[in-house]
């Protein structure tokens, strides 16, 4: 059941502030461990679904990632411009392109992956398996 909604909100207790104010530590964590590479959470994001499966068109990463084709088409020119993927075409479709990662984008897998790792691990550290697994299955309730 859904609980009474109150005229004067407490801001610094609400779901959204609280998530955001979380992403920002992420961020930061993630800038910590990610220092010297110029990547972007997103960017980074992005690269683990094509370490995952390379060669996915843009519409496919798009779906994975969640993130909208605009802002997809942005990310992936940054990523090409850095030398990580390249688009190619793809054999069934002429308006579609596969995302490809370059010899150096996946060279950058066991770099990066650690770093990962360690920025995901300093954010939970505060959190046991149970409160960790819970976390999930929240955000995941929640998201959809």
């Amino acid at each position: 059941m859904n609980a009474p909604i109150k005229s004067h909100m407490d801001i610094g207790r609400s779901v959204g502030f609280l998530l955001a104010k979380a992403y920002q530590r992420a961020c930061v964590l993630f800038k910590e461990e990610f220092e010297g590479y110029d990547l972007t959470p997103q960017q980074f994001g992005l690269l683990g679904f094509l370490w995952q499966e390379d060669g996915i068109t843009q519409a496919e990463l798009s779906a994975k990632s969640q993130i909208d084709r605009t802002t997809m088409g942005g990310l992936i020119d940054r990523l090409e411009k850095e030398g990580l993927v390249a688009r190619r075409s793809h054999p069934d479709d002429r308006r579609a392109y596969r995302i490809c990662l370059t010899d150096k984008g996946k060279a950058l897998e066991p770099e990066l992956t650690p770093l990962a790792a360690r920025a995901q691990q300093n954010f939970i550290a505060k959190l046991d398996e149970q409160e960790l697994e819970t976390l999930k299955s929240l955000l995941e309730k929640i998201r959809s």
